[in-house]
């Protein structure tokens, strides 16, 4: 019976495969396994997350906004309440000066404006029933005087006729009726003086002394309400530079205030980009410290001049190379945008168009 040859018929030889033999059937299904393996790799390059078109990319860095705080006073600090890190409110109490001297000076000025306040009001009330009356009592006894006196001159006056009395005796009578006609007259004008109540200079005088005095009241509250710090803004203490017991001035920074909601995106627009962006587009800001986060946010503020200056003759490709500083708000109310932090914008530049938001508050 013939057959085949022997070597048609033998089995398919092993692979060697790292010193052990292995089926060729292992083979193929290793070939097919690296093929699906660099399908799946192609396919995730082909589906990978890529910038949406009529989207502007830029990089950049958060900034914030500091504020020195300062007593508007001098003297020595008597409490500071809040720490590094705190995070205040606006109108928040932060810390108080030494005010025995201020309270004294403003408790001074008090009674000063009561004071000249009540002198106006004695003169605008004009003279007491009393004083009209004891003015009058004094009228009534001057014009007896001078009755009496008048009487005593005339007797005299007759009994020299006759001489009877001497001429000396009916002289001293005379001047003692022209002594009472004076202090008559004298207690006319007293009268009609009380009657009129006081001249319109000397209220003038009273008005002027008490808002001289109320003036000097208000300077001195002010002074005391300048030995409390209270928080201007929203924000977190950044440093505590001074302690209880140390003498300030108000050039003396006592805290430094980060304003840190909203915060900005300090970033660089390429030139040839400058004319897609207005300030009050929208705008989203990236941060690898949350992935897949977009923070909104706002242009608040495009240069108008490049960074560096240009020179006088410039080539293109120069001028594409010049770039122009962008601020990019967006509110912080979590703090999670921390200062110096690098960050991703994206500038919608399609349905996009400028808003009057500015720098509006966050959260508020």
């Amino acid at each position: 019976m013939t057959g085949l040859p022997r070597e048609a018929t033998s089995p398919t030889p092993p692979v060697v495969v790292g010193g052990k033999k292995h089926p060729r059937s292992f083979l193929i299904g290793l070939f097919a396994l690296v093929l699906l393996a660099a399908a799946g790799g192609l396919g995730w390059y082909m589906s990978r997350p890529t910038p949406a078109a009529g989207v502007l990319k830029i990089y950049g860095n958060i900034e914030i906004r500091q504020v020195q705080l300062a007593f508007n006073n001098s003297d020595r600090i008597a409490r500071l309440l809040v720490q590094e890190g705190d995070h205040v409110r606006r109108g928040q109490l932060l810390g108080e000066l030494d005010t025995t001297r201020l309270q004294a000076n403003a408790d001074k000025a008090a009674a000063d404006a009561e004071a000249a306040a009540k002198t106006l009001t004695r003169l605008l009330n004009g003279s007491r029933p009393e004083e009209i009356a004891e003015a009058r009592a004094a009228l009534d006894g001057a014009l007896a005087t001078e009755a009496n006196a008048r009487a005593t001159l005339a007797r005299y006056s007759k009994l020299v006729v006759v001489n009877a009395e001497s001429k000396q005796n009916r002289d001293n009578a005379e001047q003692a009726l022209k002594v009472a006609i004076a202090n008559r007259q004298s207690a006319e004008q007293a009268l009609r003086l009380a009657i009129e109540g006081p001249r319109w200079e000397d209220i003038a005088v009273a008005r002027a002394q008490l808002a001289s005095a109320q003036a000097a009241l208000a300077y001195a509250r002010r002074a005391l309400a300048d030995a409390k710090l209270f928080a201007p803004a929203d924000g977190a203490i950044e440093d505590r530079i001074l302690e209880p017991g140390d003498m300030v001035t108000p050039q003396t920074p006592v805290f430094t205030l980060d304003l840190d909601n909203p915060v900005y995106a300090r970033a660089y627009l390429p030139e040839r980009q400058l004319g897609q962006v207005r300030p009050g587009m929208r705008a989203f800001i990236e941060t690898d410290a949350f992935p897949g986060v977009q923070f909104p946010a706002w242009i608040g503020f495009v240069a108008t001049t490049a960074e560096f200056t240009p020179k006088t003759v410039e080539t293109t490709e120069l001028r594409t190379e010049l770039v122009y500083r962008l601020h990019v708000y967006a509110c912080n109310p979590e703090g999670k945008l921390r200062l110096g932090a690098p960050v991703t914008v994206l500038i919608p530049l399609v349905n996009n168009p400028p808003s009057n938001r500015g720098e509006a508050p966050c959260g508020k």
